[in-house]
This record gives structure tokens, C-alpha cells and sequence, in this order.
């Protein structure tokens, strides 16, 4: 009573009574250690058991009876062995009180050939309401004898309470029959139950003091709504634990008095309304609620108003107070609970001592009512129950009541035939109730009512048919009428659930699916139905039942359903919907996307955001990241603040500090940091008498605070070491001070710049800048984290021996198991992976040149999952290989072919248990060896570090060249794949394009006035890429042939798009007649004619974008145009090309034409668009662009732009971009241009804009007198045939504009 009374608050013993009692427990607690029994529960249970403790569905005779099954003992027959050997047979042990049962062990019958090969054990507290032992989530069944003699154990994996045991035989030997000796192993059962009448509760008053907080309990109840019990505290606040359609749910209240609010914290379990025993526990656990229901266990995080919070009021079965009936969860429980515990206090043996600490109100008994349900289960498609026909009752009508449940949308429930050859179907559909009566085919009458049946809970269905009256009722308040009905045929039975198969001596017929689910509390005419009749076989027919079990289950408490997909079910299996959650497969629980920018960028995509996954199927979410693809695969993440920021000194301020938040979560960044083989991040600071330091060795006046560790101050800036507080010209010996630029005191304005690279301070969280001094200023930038390099997506093991392998410690894939990897070999087969456990494996191999094989053990059986190639895999080219294998289905993807899947088994084991090392390219036993690479690796997720472990591992090397093979496809358009140690690079030298793959046009803007001239450097030298015109290059330079690609937008006609001439004044012209048509024009020889080749392709100067590809062979000439068919022609005066020495695009001046009427038109210039210009490999216009040189003249506005498209191909490139290292030249040369929009001075911003505006017009008025100037020039010749020109011209359209750019770079040379 002491330690009851001081848990409980109630009674104030002198304090050397409580310390007297408390001694005494702990020596008793001591003792009973110390008898070393005290987790010892394997005593057998059968051996000492009356006869009166058996019983069986049968015997083959009096010595084969039950009490005959005893583990050793050769009584009678040697064993039991029933009538009939089917799966109906069942053995049932009443071991006289409940009792916790640890395992069972099994025995053929002595002297025979009779034994079981596996079975199913059900338990029960009164001999009804069997429930069936789960194996690891299963319902598989148990693993039996191989012999007569043998005594097999199975250990439960949980200990199980109850007082009946049923053993249902499922396999026996073939050759023999159904024999058995059994024996059971466990011991005695204690408990406190206290039954709560659905009136009745139980309240206790707790220590107010603060303590921990555990509330454990057994409950058992056939309702599905119910209040477990009600807490209260300090401040109004109030923890609820609440039945609600069978599922447990924890609400939280504040409050109590006033109108109704609170949520729900977490809500777990189901079907708990099943009236067999479930463990309930709920523990405070630093800042997390804990609750358990049986098994599984969930964590929510502790409201803050919760922390301090401390019970002072416990209410079991029903709330006490009227004003906490507001509480939406107030429904008094109607159900059993046992061994109540508060913080290990046993509150039941509490009350059953009349603590004046509690209350009990109402009915409480301390033994458990067991109501008898009788249910039964139809298990799959060709379950059904008939029953014999019945007559009118007294009132003329026939009455049938029943219970469902079932998790399926559709199902028959009943049938049965009228009068006048017609048929009553009574079935589910689309989750309602539907009854029809059908006559030849034809519905007379179609009733519905209800929805939302399939949700496993228990609906009840009240049935009244006469001559003149139907009336169907779910649920007691929806229901549905109709007359004419029509009267029940006496000679017809009444099927349920299904119909027995064809062929057999009955009329019934269901063209619905058959009904999986339980039924139980069946009335007919108003007397019940008796199950264990039909179970004794005394009443009616059926068959796949299970008579006295309910074994629904429901597959989505927990769900499997991984990343928020959301479980739905059916009887037999469960589905998950991955939409919106980035992840796919039949648990949700692969990625859909890339794990790095690296990944991305080797499937050939362009810079851009993208959803990257880092941890593919970790808990990490996706997160949408920007991928810049140069060289390199760069992450770019921006934070709330990257534009330069400008300071003052403030008096009532010595300090500013600035926090950025990026747009990647914490543990985003956290693992690409340790992912990527370079970070970076921009640091400026720009000064004008503001100090970083006071005097050198001094502590900091600014510094900053970055990565993990935020308490960790950095004051080391830029290219620094950390720890040292100096900047990056320290080192170099150049500052203006000893330490920084900035602690020079200067006048005028300076800077403090560079990257921060060292991962571990990175990202940069908190920048803190000295803000007190009189008249200093200051400007911070802070630019995004950039990081590149994927240490996993190259992480690469060179296998050169069989014998040789990799282990690594044991892969723990329990529930869900995903593998990826990249190999390449010449070898025919060899093992990739493969780890083992005691009977469970995993394995993926390649079997053969065009065959991957994934296999795997869970328990099951060996199950294997073949993909088979269309192409030899043994290529030495890397290949792709993704495996999965979760509870509901395995599957296997190679490259792009199309996948295997294999499904797992319903009620199978789930589990895969592996306790062996895993192997990377061979096994255990050393056989099959792979012979090749293995890269990027990753189980779960978590990439292996395969170069690592190959340094310390003979016959492997770290990293696997020659990746060019399989990637040289990325390089487009002559681009040359390079070999590189992680990986490969474009080589876009000898390409028109540029960028990671040569994929990105160079174009440009031409105006009329705009010229571009490339001289031809001798030697000539060719694209590696070009030797099928090497025969065709003299000396001299000429040619015999050519490869001319260009694209062009303009609505220009005439117009010269490109111009090749020659020391001879030969030449080659491409360009627009008058009419709108390509025209083609060769001079080949000096003293002809040129040869003239026209397009039969009409309107090109359409504003539209135009791809042209020419080539020659000797006097062979082709063009095409857009996806036109490609036209032919020949020339006649000459094959060869003579001292070819320009090459001009735009505008040509008159000197440099031959011809006079071309240079007439050269003269005009172009005005449009040109776009991945290409002369035999030589690219002008990306030369004038990106790499000018001697060989380039450029004279007049070139403008890069996009022709394919009105915006840049850049997502960034719209963004205003404010460059720090080329200010307004009126300003001070170390002075910031800063956004205004952030900057603390208006002064700036204004100096700023007149500065701008000032030298927009300066450069406006250059412009223009340059291009006057340019223009009167010309040729004075020309100005009389300018008219017959300018009549088409249209470059000074409106539409022209279109042809510029939002975000044109325009050189003026």
C-alpha cells in the first residue's frame, strides 16, 4: 500500500516506513534474479494434461484418438489420426487457464507412416474466436516432420497468452496419412483484468510530481468505438486514447470546459474490435510520444505546450466529468483491460484494493466477460455455405439478419431462387448493397443502398421478403423497398458467399464475383444459425470455409506503402498509389529520380532544374535543384540573399548579422556535400573603413558560421586556412594590412574575395559584420553552393581474376530491398552480389551474354526473376542493372529493355534474413567469379565504396577506365569524347556547337552593316572526325569536296548567307534569290561562268527558322533543306576548289566578290539570324563568338542570341546579374555596384543610376556615329542599284525585332 500511495499521492507515511518498504522490494526483486528462472518459460504443458484436455474434429478409431497425441508416448495407435485425412481435420488442447505459450513441437504417429509435413497452430481464450499464428506477418503455414520418429520444435517468434491451442494439419506424407504427436512449451500466466460493461469506468488521482510517463495495457473488446482512457493535466490540457472504427487513436485537448477542439497526434492498429487480447503502450521518450499497439510502434514529436506536462487525472472506460464529454472521443468502452500499469504501478490490483485515491463507478468486475461470436471466414473464389431451404413464418414473411465484413469492393452474399423460375441475388458492388431479382436473364427488380462496405468494418444486413413486400436494411438507418417481390421456392437452398462448382445436383448460379470476407450472427426467420453444427458437419454444406475464426487481415496497418503512397486493399493483396510522392514500384519505394546533377548530365540533358533524390529510396525527399551542365555537372543552390547588400555604420548597432535559409534541406546538403568532389561558395566583401579585425591577434570584429557545426565561429575568409583568422592575401604577403585588405583603414574602397571550399564550413549559414565604426560602409554578396562531382556515380572495382571478390558488411533489405549497378565484361556469366543467411539468399548474376538473373530465398522457396537481352551484354560497355524486391512483388531492369516482374506469395513470409558477409563479383564458395567492372553500386540507396575496399584486396583494382565507349553517343554534332579518370568530356573543338555534349548552338544577330571574315590558316588543318576528305586536301588548299551545314531566320530576300572565296577569285555562295529560294553557287574555274543550283523549296525568307546541309564529292553536289528531300546536281566546269583562303558571313565587301552581281548583293549585308555554322569543320561564327583571334575580322554589331527559340535556352540567364569586377569607370575603383533594392543608402542607388544612365547615352551616341560613319563609306557606285533592293527588304519590319533577344550579349568591334 506504501508504494501504491506514493505513486498515487494519497497518503503521507513517515519517511522511514517508505524507505524501509522500498528496501524490501529491492532485496525482493534481488532474490528472484537471482533464481535465474525468471525469463525461463520452455516447460512442456501437454505431458501432464487430463484426457479431458483433447479433443479432435475426428478419430479413426478409440486408439487413434486425441488423448493419444502426446509427444513420446506410444499409448493406443501411437498417436491421433482422424477419420479422414483432409484439411478440415483439426486438434484441439485445453491446457486449463491461460497460459503463455513459447513453442510447439510435433511427432509423427509411432510406428507408422503418418505424419504432418506442415500445419497451422490457432489460439483461443474460450474455445471460439480461434485466432491463427502469424509467422513473420504471414499466415503461411508451419513447418511439420520429414519422418515418424523425429520430434520437430518451432519456436513462435513472439510468445502468445491464451488457454486453447488448435493444431489444422495443411500437409501430410503422401504415402501415409494424417498422424500426430504434439507437445506444447511455455508457462504460468499471471494478470489483473478489469471489464468494463460500456457504463462502468475506473479514475485515479496520480502523483502531481513531475516523473516519466508509461501507460501499458491489455485490451479486448468486440466494439469498435470506445474511450481506452482519459488523462488530464496542468494548464487545461487533456490526452485522450480512444477506440475509433477499431483503429487506436492518441488526441490531445485544451481546454476541457470550453467548446470542442484538438487533434489527433497519431493513429495506429485496426480491426482491434476482433475480441482477442491487444498490447497497447504509450511512453514519453525525450520529445516523442511513443505508442505501441501489438508489434509496431510509432513516434510523434511532443506538442510544446505538452514538455512539462504531467498526468494528475487517469479515467479508464468512460470520461467522468460532463464538461470533458465535449471531448469528440467520449464513447464509453465495452471490453476487458489488463495489466494496467502507470510508470510500472499496477493500477488494477489498485483498485481492487479500495485506494481512497480511486474511483470506481459502475459495474466493474475483475475477470473478463466473454461473449461467444461465432464467425466464419470464406477464404477465396470457391468458398460457399448452403443452407437448407425455410418456410414462412407467422407473419408471412421470410426474415434473414446477418453481419459482413470484407475489405472487397464487390462480392455475392447471398442467393437463392423464388417462385415462378426466378433467382434472388443479394451482393456487393462498387461498395454498395445491391439486391436483384432476375427472371431468364432480366432484372425485374434492382434495389441499393449503402456505400463504403468494403472498410473492414462489421456491417450489419436485415433482410424481409414476402409475396407483396421487400425491404432491405444496412446498418440499421439506410435501407430500401419494393413490392411484388415475389415468395422464396420451398425446395431452395440458400447459398452464401458463392456457388459449389458446376456440375454438381443444384441450381445455383452467381455471375458476380464470389464474396471474400466474415460473416457471423446469421439468423433465419429469427433463429440463429449454429456454425459449430456445421462445422460437425450436423447442418448444411460448405467448402474453403473456416468456421469459428474471422481471418481478416488488414495488409495497410502498417503499410508498406514507403514515402507517403497511399495503401489501399482488397481481401488478397493491397495496392499502393505512388502519384505525387517521386517514387514508384508496388511499395513506393524506388526513386523516380537521380541521385546527383552527375547522373543527369550522362543521360544527355542540358542544364536546368531537376528534381535530384540524394539518397534514391532513403527517407530524404526530393528536392528541386538547378543542374548546370558545363564540363563539369555543377549543383547550384540558392539561398534567400545572393544579391550584394550594402551597410553603414550604425552607433546603436556593433554588429549586423544575416542568416541564409537554402532552398535544399538540411540533410540535402549534408549529403551532397559528402557526395561531391568539390564545393564552393562565394564570399565578397567589399570595404571602405570597415575592419574585420580591431588590431592584428585580436579577436574578430566579423566572422561567420558554417556547416554541422554552428558552434563553431569561422574567421578565416575566402582562400584562408580555417582557424587562422587571416584572409586570402595573406599568404601571398600583398595585403593592404598584415592580416586583410580591409583592416588597412582606407579611404578609398576594397575587397575581401574568392571561394570558400572547405567542406566542412560549408554551406555558409550566419555572416556577422562589424557595423559600429564612425563612417565605415560596407557590402556583403553571398553566392550560391556549387558543388560538382559524384564520388558514387564513378565509384568503379576492376575485377580481373574469378576468384577474386569485394565483402562488405551484411545488406539488411528485411522488407524492401533495391539494388543498382553498372558493369561491363567479356565474360559469358559471373556472379555480381550475393549475400546469404541460414536458409534465406540474395543473389543477381549474369547467367548469360543476354541474360541477367536476379534470385532470391525468403522463406518461400527460391524465386527468380530473368531478363533477357536483344543484344549481347558482354559488349564491354556499361550496362545498367536495377533489381527490387519488396513484400508484394520482385523486379528486374537492364538498360532499357523491358522489365521482369515476379509476384510474391499472398500470405507468404516476408522477411529476408541475411547474416553472411555480402559479396561484390563472386561468392562465398569462390565459384563463378565475374571478369570485368562494377560501378556505382548503390543498396538502398547507400552507394558502396568499391575503390576503397579494391586497395586492400588482391586481384581487384580500384576505378575502371574506358568509359568513351558506352558514352561517345553524348557527344553530338563532330563533338570528340575524351577519356577522363572519373568519367569523360566533350571535346567540342572541332564543332560548331558548344557546351557539355556540343548540343548548344552558337548563334547570332546580324544587321545589315554586320561582317564577319575568317581566314583559312595554313596548313589546313582537319577534324580528326574528317578523314573522309583527306584524299581530297592538296597542298595549295584546295578542295575537292565540302561539308557546309548552317540554320538561318530572316525575312530578307535577296540575302547572302554564306560566302567562300578563293586567292583565285573562285568561289562558293550560298543564299536567298529574289523569290525566296535557296540558291547554290559554285565558281570553279576563273575564266567561266558560275554554275548556278536552285532549290525547288519555296518561301525560306518566311521568319522561320531553316536548317540547310551541303555537301560535295568531287563534281557530285547535294543539298537538303529542313526535312525536304534532298536534291542532286553536277557540276561541269571543274572538281576542285583552288586556294581557298575566307570565309565570310554578312556582309562582303565589294572588293572581296568577283562577281558583280553577287557583290551587289553582298554588299546589302544580312539581317536575320544565323545559327551552328559549318564549313568543313570550321565554325566562323563560333569562332567570332567565343574564341576571337587573328583569323577573325569583325566589324559592326554582333549579336549572340537564340534563333530557335525567342528566350535563351539558360533558365538563369533572365535573371539581372550585377558584375563586381568592371564597375562605372566615375565611381571609385573598388566601390560595390550594389542592389539598390537591399542596400541601406537611397545615395548609392541614386549615384548609381546616373552613372548608368550617363554611360548608356555616351555609348548610344558612339554607336551611332561609328554606324553613320560606316555607312557613308560605301561604295558610291552601288547607291544607284540600292532601290532595286531595298523594294523586298524587310529588315526594318516590325517583325524583325523578333529576331533579337531578351538576352543578347552584343559585341561592337
Amino acid at each position: 500500500m506504501t508504494f501504491y500511495s506514493t505513486m498515487l499521492g494519497g497518503f503521507n507515511m513517515p519517511l522511514r516506513n517508505t524507505r524501509l518498504s522500498g528496501i524490501v522490494l529491492l532485496i525482493s526483486s534481488l532474490l528472484l534474479s537471482s533464481c535465474g528462472t525468471a525469463d525461463i518459460c520452455d516447460s512442456p504443458l501437454v505431458s501432464n494434461l487430463p484426457h479431458s484436455s483433447f479433443r479432435s474434429s475426428s478419430q479413426l478409431s478409440g486408439s487413434h484418438g486425441p488423448v493419444y497425441a502426446k509427444v513420446n508416448r506410444r499409448e493406443g495407435a501411437g498417436g491421433w489420426s482422424p477419420l479422414v485425412s483432409d484439411r478440415y481435420q483439426w486438434l484441439e488442447v485445453d491446457l486449463g487457464a491461460r497460459t503463455q505459450i513459447t513453442a510447439a513441437a510435433t511427432q509423427g504417429r509411432y510406428g507408422s507412416s503418418d505424419w504432418l509435413t506442415s500445419y497451422l497452430l490457432m489460439f483461443s481464450d474460450t474455445g471460439h474466436n480461434w485466432r491463427q499464428h502469424r509467422q513473420e506477418d504471414s499466415f503461411g503455414a508451419l513447418p511439420g516432420n520429414s519422418n515418424a520418429d523425429t520430434v520437430v520444435q518451432y519456436k513462435l517468434d513472439h510468445p502468445v497468452v491464451a488457454r486453447f491451442l488448435r493444431l489444422i494439419p495443411v500437409a501430410w506424407n503422401p504415402t501415409g496419412r494424417i498422424g500426430l504427436r504434439l507437445e506444447i512449451y511455455g508457462c504460468h500466466y499471471a494478470s489483473d483484468v478489469a471489464n468494463f460493461d460500456g457504463s462502468s469506468s475506473i479514475l485515479y488521482r496520480l502523483n502531481a510530481r513531475p516523473s516519466p510517463m508509461a501507460i501499458s495495457l491489455n485490451l479486448k473488446t468486440l466494439r469498435n468505438s470506445g474511450m481506452v482512457f482519459h488523462a488530464e493535466g496542468k494548464g487545461d490540457h487533456s490526452l485522450t486514447l480512444a477506440l475509433e472504427n477499431g483503429k487506436l487513436l492518441l488526441f490531445h485537448q485544451q481546454g476541457l470546459s470550453s467548446s470542442p477542439g484538438g487533434y489527433v497526434l497519431v493513429t495506429m492498429g485496426s480491426l482491434l474490435d476482433d475480441q482477442h487480447w491487444h498490447h497497447v503502450k504509450l511512453e514519453r521518450i525525450g520529445t516523442y510520444f511513443t505508442l505501441t499497439v501489438d508489434k509496431n510502434t510509432q513516434q510523434v514529436v511532443i506538442p510544446a505546450e505538452l514538455s512539462h506536462w504531467n498526468i494528475h487525472w487517469l479515467s479508464v472506460g468512460a470520461v467522468q466529468s460532463s464538461a470533458l464529454r465535449r471531448n469528440p472521443y467520449n464513447k464509453n468502452f465495452h471490453g476487458c483491460v489488463e495489466n494496467l500499469s502507470y510508470n510500472d504501478l499496477n493500477l488494477i490490483d489498485v483498485a481492487k484494493h479500495s485506494n481512497p485515491q480511486v474511483t470506481v463507478v459502475g459495474n466493474v468486475t475483475f475477470s473478463c466477460a466473454e461473449p461467444v461470436s461465432v464467425a466464419v471466414t470464406f477464404t477465396d473464389s470457391q468458398s460457399f455455405l448452403q443452407l437448407p431451404g425455410h418456410t414462412m413464418g407467422s407473419s408471412g414473411l421470410v426474415i434473414l439478419a446477418l453481419q459482413f465484413r470484407t475489405w472487397n469492393e464487390e462480392g455475392l452474399l447471398l442467393t437463392f431462387n423464388l417462385q415462378q423460375h426466378r433467382i434472388f441475388w443479394l451482393y456487393l458492388s462498387k461498395t454498395r448493397l445491391c439486391l436483384q431479382i432476375n427472371d431468364t436473364g432480366r432484372a425485374l427488380l434492382e434495389l441499393r443502398t449503402g456505400s463504403g462496405l468494403n472498410d473492414g468494418q462489421w456491417h450489419s444486413v436485415e433482410l424481409s421478403c414476402g409475396q407483396d413486400h421487400l425491404s432491405i436494411t444496412v446498418d440499421k438507418d439506410e435501407g430500401a423497398t419494393a413490392n411484388n417481390a415475389g415468395v422464396p421456392h420451398p425446395d431452395s437452398p440458400l447459398f452464401f458467399g458463392g456457388c459449389p462448382p458446376l456440375g454438381g445436383n443444384h441450381t445455383c448460379r452467381n455471375p458476380f464475383r464470389a464474396f471474400q470476407g466474415c460473416m457471423r450472427l446469421l439468423t433465419l426467420d429469427e433463429r440463429p444459425v449454429d456454425f459449430i453444427n456445421l462445422q460437425q458437419r450436423l447442418l448444411g454444406k460448405y467448402s474453403h470455409l473456416q468456421i469459428d475464426t474471422c481471418d481478416i487481415i488488414d495488409r495497410c496497418s502498417p503499410s508498406h506503402c514507403e514515402h507517403g503512397g497511399k495503401c489501399t486493399q482488397s481481401w488478397s493483396t493491397f495496392h499502393c498509389e505512388c502519384s505525387n510522392t517521386g517514387y514508384r514500384g508496388a511499395t513506393c519505394h524506388s526513386s523516380r529520380y537521380e541521385q546527383s546533377c552527375e547522373a543527369y548530365k550522362h543521360k544527355g540533358t542540358a542544364s536546368g532544374h531537376y528534381y535530384v533524390d540524394v539518397d534514391g529510396s532513403g527517407p530524404i525527399k526530393p528536392q528541386l535543384i538547378y543542374c548546370n551542365m558545363t564540363d563539369r555537372a555543377w549543383i547550384v543552390i540558392d539561398h534567400n540573399n545572393t544579391e550584394l547588400t550594402a551597410l553603414h555604420s550604425s552607433p546603436e548597432r556593433r554588429h549586423h548579422e544575416v542568416n541564409f535559409h537554402y532552398a535544399s534541406e538540411e540533410e540535402d546538403l549534408a549529403v551532397i556535400l559528402s557526395q561531391s568532389e568539390h564545393c564552393e561558395q562565394e564570399l565578397y566583401y567589399h570595404c571602405r573603413k570597415s575592419h574585420l579585425h580591431n588590431k592584428p591577434d585580436s579577436a574578430p570584429l566579423s566572422w561567420w558560421l558554417g556547416g554541422q557545426d554552428l558552434e563553431q565561429v569561422q574567421t578565416h575568409w575566402n582562400g584562408a586556412l580555417p582557424g587562422n583568422g587571416l584572409c586570402s592575401c595573406s599568404p601571398h604577403n600583398n595585403c593592404l594590412n598584415l592580416q586583410c585588405n580591409c583592416d588597412a583603414d582606407n579611404e578609398q574602397w576594397t575587397k575581401e574575395s574568392g571561394l570558400l571550399t572547405l567542406k566542412e564550413t560549408l554551406p555558409l549559414q550566419s555572416l556577422v559584420l562589424s557595423s559600429s565604426e564612425p563612417g565605415s560602409e560596407s557590402a556583403y554578396k553571398v553566392g550560391p553552393l556549387r558543388c560538382h562531382g559524384d564520388k558514387s556515380f564513378w565509384n568503379a572495382a576492376l575485377f580481373d581474376k574469378e576468384t577474386s571478390y569485394l565483402h562488405f558488411p551484411t545488406f539488411h533489405g528485411e522488407l524492401n530491398a533495391d539494388i543498382f549497378f553498372l558493369f561491363k565484361t567479356s565474360s559469358s556469366s559471373g556472379v555480381f552480389l550475393e549475400n546469404l543467411g541460414i536458409k534465406d539468399f540474395i543473389r543477381i548474376e549474369l547467367s548469360s551474354p543476354s541474360e541477367v538473373l536476379f534470385s532470391f530465398d525468403v522463406g518461400n522457396g527460391p524465386l527468380e526473376v530473368r531478363v533477357k537481352t536483344s543484344v549481347p551484354l558482354n559488349n564491354n560497355r556499361w550496362h545498367s542493372v536495377r533489381a527490387e524486391r519488396n513484400v508484394k512483388e520482385a523486379s528486374l531492369h537492364v538498360d532499357d529493355f523491358p522489365a521482369a516482374t515476379q509476384e510474391a506469395p499472398s500470405d507468404g513470409q516476408i522477411h529476408l534474413q541475411l547474416n553472411s558477409q555480402l559479396f561484390i563479383g563472386g561468392t562465398a564458395s569462390r565459384q563463378k567469379g565475374f571478369l570485368g567492372c562494377i560501378r556505382s553500386l548503390q543498396l538502398n540507396g547507400v552507394t558502396l565504396d568499391l575503390e576503397e575496399r579494391a586497395r586492400i584486396t588482391p586481384g581487384v583494382q580500384p576505378g575502371c577506365p574506358g568509359h568513351c565507349s558506352s558514352y561517345e553517343f553524348l557527344c553530338q554534332n563532330q563533338g570528340r569524347c575524351v577519356e577522363r579518370r572519373s568519367g569523360f568530356s566533350c571535346d567540342c573543338s572541332q564543332s560548331s556547337y558548344t557546351g557539355a555534349f556540343c548540343h548548344e548552338e552558337i548563334s547570332a544577330t546580324f544587321k545589315s552593316t554586320t561582317s564577319i571574315r575568317y581566314t583559312l590558316k595554313e596548313p589546313y588543318e582537319l577534324s580528326p572526325n574528317n578523314s573522309a576528305l583527306a584524299s581530297s586536301i592538296i597542298s595549295d588548299m584546295t578542295l575537292r569536296g565540302e561539308n557546309v551545314t548552317l540554320k538561318f531566320r530572316t525575312r530578307q530576300t535577296p540575302a547572302l548567307l554564306l560566302y567562300v572565296d578563293s586567292l583565285y577569285r573562285e568561289y562558293f555562295a550560298l543564299l536567298i534569290n529574289k523569290h525566296g529560294e535557296l540558291e547554290l553557287r559554285y565558281k570553279l574555274h576563273s575564266g567561266r561562268d558560275a554554275e548556278v543550283f536552285g532549290s525547288s523549296v519555296m518561301n525560306l525568307a518566311d521568319g522561320r527558322l531553316h536548317t540547310v546541309t551541303i555537301k560535295r564529292r568531287a563534281e557530285y553536289v547535294s543539298f537538303q533543306i529542313d526535312k525536304n528531300a534532298r536534291e542532286s546536281f553536277i557540276l561541269i566546269t571543274d572538281e576542285e576548289f583552288n586556294s581557298v583562303k575566307w570565309i565570310h558571313l554578312g556582309r562582303v565587301l565589294e572588293a572581296d566578290v568577283a562577281d558583280i552581281e553577287l557583290a551587289r548583293l553582298a554588299s546589302l549585308g544580312f539581317t536575320g539570324c544565323l545559327s551552328a555554322v559549318d564549313f568543313n569543320s570550321i565554325s566562323p561564327l563560333k569562332a567570332a563568338l567565343l574564341h576571337p583571334d587573328s583569323r577573325v575580322t569583325v566589324t559592326g554589331p554582333l549579336t549572340q542570341s537564340s534563333c530557335g527559340s525567342p528566350f535563351s535556352a539558360n533558365p538563369q540567364s533572365s535573371e539581372a546579374t550585377h558584375s563586381l569586377s568592371d564597375p562605372p569607370a566615375s565611381l571609385d575603383p573598388g566601390q560595390p555596384l550594389v542592389n539598390t533594392m537591399r542596400s541601406d543608402s537611397a545615395l548609392i542607388g541614386g549615384v548609381i543610376a546616373l552613372v548608368v544612365f550617363v554611360a548608356i547615352s555616351v555609348l548610344a551616341a558612339i554607336t551611332r556615329i561609328t554606324c553613320s560613319r560606316r555607312e557613308t563609306y560605301r561604295n558610291p557606285d552601288l547607291k544607284a542599284a540600292q532601290p532595286d533592293v531595298t523594294d523586298v527588304h524587310l529588315s526594318h519590319e516590325p517583325n524583325d525585332q523578333s529576331e533579337g533577344n531578351a538576352n543578347q550579349k552584343e559585341f561592337f568591334i
